[in-house]
């Protein structure tokens, strides 16, 4: 019984790990698309918000003050900046997916998340915006899951 609840614990150490990865953070990065379902968003457009957390280890960055241990941020903002920009799509989870994916396969992360923020979405009522946010791993983008 005793070897189980090692194992137990073992297991809880290695998904915990993922959780104290250090992460890079973007917020707040603004660009006017094209996206949306009705045929006047996709013509006239509109303004479009997305945050980005990239997941991985930053130590050797932290340690050794080198740029080229690190992620650019202005890679990454740029990566965001063509997807928003962009091809229209009709959904925000699919203009949130290409970019995670575009970020996987770009960078050197563990994880990504994104959310894409729509101030002005064609909704009655008063709020601040509509969004999604997904969170996809580089062992998601691997294995193809």
């Amino acid at each position: 019984m005793q070897w189980y609840g090692n194992r137990i614990v073992r297991a809880a150490i290695q998904r915990k790990a993922v959780f104290y990865l250090d992460k890079i953070i973007m917020s707040g990065m603004t660009f006017y698309g094209y996206h949306g379902v009705l045929p006047q968003e996709r013509e006239l457009g509109q303004q479009f918000v997305v945050d980005v957390e990239l997941k991985l280890n930053l130590r050797l960055a932290g340690e050794s003050d080198d740029p080229d241990k690190t992620v650019s941020y202005a890679d990454v903002y740029e990566v965001v900046r063509q997807v928003v920009t962009g091809a229209p799509s009709k959904l925000i989870e699919t203009v949130a997916e290409s970019i995670t994916g575009k970020l996987l396969q770009q960078f050197a992360v563990q994880q990504v998340l994104v959310r894409v923020k729509k101030p002005a979405a064609p909704v009655p009522g008063q709020f601040s915006y509509m969004a999604v946010e997904i969170v996809r791993s580089q062992a998601e983008a691997v294995g193809g899951q």
